[in-house]
């Protein structure tokens, strides 16, 4: 079995802001562990029975994705660039379509760049299984749930094909919290990670049947593209007229030749800074600290400070995250509102700009 990683590397950085921006997403940071989110994932997908990545980015990553692999020693052998984003639809053409230049036998296996993975050797014996039924199938992996969480998609599981892969029932979106509790108890349903492992010429058929206008775009967007060695810039014209829809509503919700591996594989996509708190390191009061942090009298707090020292005196259960981007300071349990912050933050920015030089100065020491 041969398999080509192909790296999605997209994301807006508004989740983790202000550590994560749309110039620096999360997966160019080291979160979980001393590498950057993405040199983990290219870590993990490297050995003898995968072949050298391909790396899926915006054009303005370009240059941040190539220094952080050649940091670890590994070289892509395809960086394409999106002149904008289209979605996951548009992703999986585009990685079909190379899989099939660089070898058609080979499945492609489609991971997002910023999920945590903690157990790799389980990953990788799902892999093993998917590939038995992946001549005909397009695999997507189902993470067992640990709780009833309302933030992620479900995929409920339907016959068996074979050892630990089943069919799919029907995909269901982010649920209440009574919804999900019902989903961990019937112990039929998992998480939906975005992970899919599949032969190109069943997704391309697949993609041909359900979304057509995508994978002509997609086929454009690489044929009529800059070709410069390793790098593949996507004709932005072409690129354009491609839908924006993801992988699931286009193909995998329509598709019969859908599956799933449910497994447990230590997944996290690390959408905010209470995972954040929860995977990292902590001392014996339960807080999480990097950087010039100061905890005094403080419990599960989560701090990191890049730049100034930072103090947290009597708090508990709270966040600070101090960057040169700006500062976020807030309840853990409010950590998914950081994204208004974000939104908020970039609209500052874009008056300020149209302000003339003098009130801008001025709107920024008040």
């Amino acid at each position: 079995m041969k398999i080509l990683p192909v790296i999605m590397s997209g994301g807006s950085g508004t989740r983790l802001w202000p550590l994560s921006t749309p110039e620096r997403p999360k997966q160019f940071h080291a979160l979980a562990t001393h590498n950057t989110m993405i040199q983990e994932t290219a870590l993990r997908l490297s050995g003898p029975e995968f072949l050298s990545p391909v790396i899926i980015c915006g054009e303005s990553h370009h240059a941040l994705a190539t220094v952080q692999l050649e940091a670890i020693n590994l070289s892509p052998q395809a960086v394409v660039l999106e002149p904008f984003a289209r979605n996951t639809a548009a992703v999986a053409a585009v990685a079909a379509l190379i899989g099939m230049e660089v070898d058609p036998e080979a499945l492609v296996l489609l991971v997002p760049a910023d999920h945590v993975i903690s157990k790799p050797e389980s990953f990788r014996a799902a892999m093993r299984r998917a590939s038995l039924v992946a001549d005909d199938r397009i695999i997507t992996f189902g993470i067992q749930p640990t709780a009833p969480e309302t933030g992620f998609g479900y995929i409920e599981r339907d016959e068996q094909l074979t050892d630990g892969v089943y069919g799919i029932r029907r995909f269901l979106e982010k649920p209440n919290f009574e919804t999900a509790q019902a989903y961990v108890n019937d112990g039929g349903y998992a998480w939906n990670a975005g992970i899919f492992l599949f032969s190109p010429k069943i997704m391309l058929e697949e993609i041909a049947a359900y979304e057509p206008a995508v994978l002509k775009a997609s086929r454009d967007a690489l044929e009529r593209g800059v070709n410069n060695g390793k790098t593949r810039l996507l004709d932005p014209e072409s690129f354009m007229l491609c839908p924006s829809i993801s992988i699931d509503y286009a193909v995998m919700e329509r598709t019969k030749r859908a599956a799933t591996v449910p497994c447990d594989i230590g997944w996290a996509d690390v959408g905010g800074f209470s995972e954040l708190w929860r995977l990292g390191a902590k001392d014996g009061s339960g807080n999480h600290a990097q950087g010039s942090a100061i905890l005094i009298d403080a419990r599960n707090c989560l701090v990191r400070a890049d730049g100034p020292p930072v103090a947290v005196i009597g708090l508990d259960d709270i966040m600070v995250v101090s960057t040169p981007s700006g500062i976020v300071v807030a309840p853990i349990a409010r950590a998914q509102d950081v994204k208004l912050a974000a939104e908020a933050a970039k609209k500052l920015q874009i008056e300020q700009r149209a302000l003339p030089a003098e009130l801008a100065g001025l709107v920024e020491m008040n």
